[in-house]
């Protein structure tokens, strides 16, 4: 009996969501087919020139996007902003500083200071027994 191994692929929309890109902006080639996993292990070991250029320039997703403000995604729905954004525009916001941006990085800076607590309190409950 031979084992007749298969390739896994994936579908572009997920490879792009992995390699943290805005699909729309990939080469059509991308876009067109799968993605096999040897494919995407290449992609990220050495990026060719678009798939840099895109990380380096944008648009940016808004995962990327609520990374580089420091809010999260809601917190960009909440400010307005749905569409995805290059590095120029980020960078432009992070200099405007807008009032709902400092509101979205204080309410972040909220909930990682909670996290990190309940963390702790979790720790110390698991070493006291």
């Amino acid at each position: 009996m031979t084992s007749d191994q298969t390739t896994q692929a994936m579908k572009p929309a997920t490879a792009a969501k992995k390699l943290g890109i805005y699909l729309e902006a990939a080469p059509a080639e991308f876009r067109a087919g799968s993605v096999s996993r040897a494919e995407f292990h290449a992609l990220q070991a050495d990026p060719p020139q678009w798939l840099r250029d895109l990380r380096r320039d944008g648009p940016h997703p808004r995962p990327v996007v609520a990374a580089k403000l420091g809010v999260s995604i809601s917190g960009l729905a909440r400010g307005g902003v749905t569409e995805p954004l290059t590095t120029e525009q980020i960078d432009a916001l992070k200099q405007e500083q807008p009032e709902w941006l400092r509101a979205e990085r204080a309410t972040q800076a909220g909930v990682r200071k909670e996290s990190a607590r309940l963390k702790e309190r979790q720790r110390e409950r698991s070493a006291a027994r």
